[in-house]
């Protein structure tokens, strides 16, 4: 295999993406990903699409703004589409694409592992807690 120069190196580490490096435009991605709000849009989606008001019922806590914010990044990473009717008052639509649903089978498994392990994850901080805390209020 032939030496390669740094730039060459760069260049092969641009196209093969590995979120470890700490340049790789993979990280901002995981980390919009990571988000509660998009694993909670994600699965609501799945069903059916919704209307904006409906994701904000559905999705219970999720402000106006992260509601929104979350939408666009979605829809701006090609997860979700955004249709609009041209009716009185316009009826905008939000739908899952093929690429969200290729990602709804990963965030499906951690939701229903969040909840099914909640009692577990209890019972750990719990005896975390009693373990390291306690003691430094006595």
């Amino acid at each position: 295999m032939p030496t390669l120069t740094a730039a060459q190196r760069r260049e092969i580490e641009r196209l093969e993406y590995d979120a470890f490096l700490a340049q790789c435009p993979s990280r901002q991605l995981l980390d919009q990903l990571s988000s509660k709000w998009v694993t909670l849009l994600l699965c609501a989606l799945h069903e059916r699409p919704h209307r904006y008001s409906e994701l904000a019922r559905e999705v219970a806590g999720v402000s106006q703004k992260m509601l929104t914010q979350t939408l666009r990044t979605l829809e701006r990473d090609g997860l979700i589409t955004r249709s609009v009717e041209a009716t009185v008052p316009v009826t905008v639509t939000y739908s899952i694409t093929d690429l969200g649903e290729s990602l709804f089978v990963v965030v499906q498994h951690l939701k229903r592992w969040a909840e099914s392990n909640m009692p577990a994850v209890h019972r750990a901080r719990e005896a975390y807690d009693e373990a390291v805390l306690a003691p430094t209020t006595r």
